[in-house]
């Protein structure tokens, strides 16, 4: 048996794009160079890799089984292309990013990284939560930095930093006008939500809005910016971290209302626990995590 890393690599494209036709795209290979090198995958393990649907390449559990030995001798061959460097952390690290920590954390950590590590090969994918998490399981990224706790028993997961969740209003809202506000008081009120998915919105629903007995979502966005200016026009009230938040709070075109509710959250790390670690990967493994205890 003579299995090639062009063949895996083939592989795990057409597990990430789901059809021979954008796998070729993405490898800048022919549509039959593309085909023939996974039949010839195929013809040598003796088993099929994936379930042919509507034109679509479903992977199936012996396709399952090889993607992470794949993706791991894939990985392992950039190792040894770049052992004699004179910069031993080479490769690329994709990075899955939810929104809050994409838009406002991540920057300065990666700053710091490639300014300590000098290594400057990074992509960055910001989605929320949920759609990261599939990313994760499909190994088209190697680590992310998420809000809401993903489980999954395909992927590891580990408590990263805090932080502080707000309820913000405009200053001209009559909610202001109160010392104290109460889960009550947020009854019939307008909310401006992001959508479901987010860490965020996980975030609202089990700590308010499952206790509200009239909850009026106005409108569902997936723009953090979006919400703050609809919130400030006086459109509703949000529920979102403080770091988002901070500028229009600085700015006072928004303001947080006083409520007595446990308001803090933990942002995760997580990664696949069948992927290949390389060493760049784990140097971004330990940096995050010294960075959790700095921050």
């Amino acid at each position: 048996m003579n299995i090639t890393l062009k063949q895996l690599h083939v592989f795990v494209t057409i597990t990430q794009e789901k059809t021979l036709t954008t796998a070729a795209e993405k490898l800048f290979l022919s549509k039959p160079a593309v085909s023939m090198a996974l039949a010839e995958l195929e013809k040598q393990l003796g088993h099929k890799l994936f379930e042919r649907t509507n034109n679509r390449l479903l992977i199936n559990e012996m396709g399952k089984a090889l993607l992470p030995l794949a993706d791991e001798q894939i990985e392992r061959s950039k190792a040894i292309t770049s052992l004699f460097d004179k910069n031993n952390f080479q490769g690329k690290l994709r990075i899955g990013s939810s929104n809050t920590v994409g838009n406002h954390l991540l920057p300065n950590l990666l700053a710091e990284f490639r300014d300590i590590k000098h290594h400057q090969a990074q992509s960055i994918y910001v989605d929320n939560s949920t759609c990261i998490g599939k990313k994760l399981k499909e190994y088209e990224l190697d680590i992310a930095l998420v809000e809401a706790l993903v489980i999954d028993k395909q992927l590891h997961i580990e408590r990263w930093i805090k932080d502080e969740m707000v309820i913000v209003a405009s200053p001209a809202h009559p909610l202001m006008n109160q010392e104290q506000v109460s889960i009550e008081d947020l009854n019939h009120q307008h909310w401006i939500l992001r959508e479901q998915g987010s860490g965020t919105r996980e975030f609202f629903i089990t700590h308010i809005g499952q206790y509200l007995t009239n909850l009026d979502i106005t409108f569902e966005l997936s723009s953090t910016e979006a919400i703050i200016n609809c919130c400030a026009a006086g459109l509703g009230l949000s529920c979102m971290s403080s770091t988002a938040a901070r500028h229009a709070l600085q700015d006072k075109r928004l303001v947080t209302l006083p409520i007595n509710i446990d308001m803090s959250r933990d942002l995760y790390l997580v990664w696949h626990k069948e992927k290949y670690q390389s060493p760049i990967l784990k140097e971004f493994i330990i940096f995050c995590q010294q960075w959790t205890l700095n921050a």
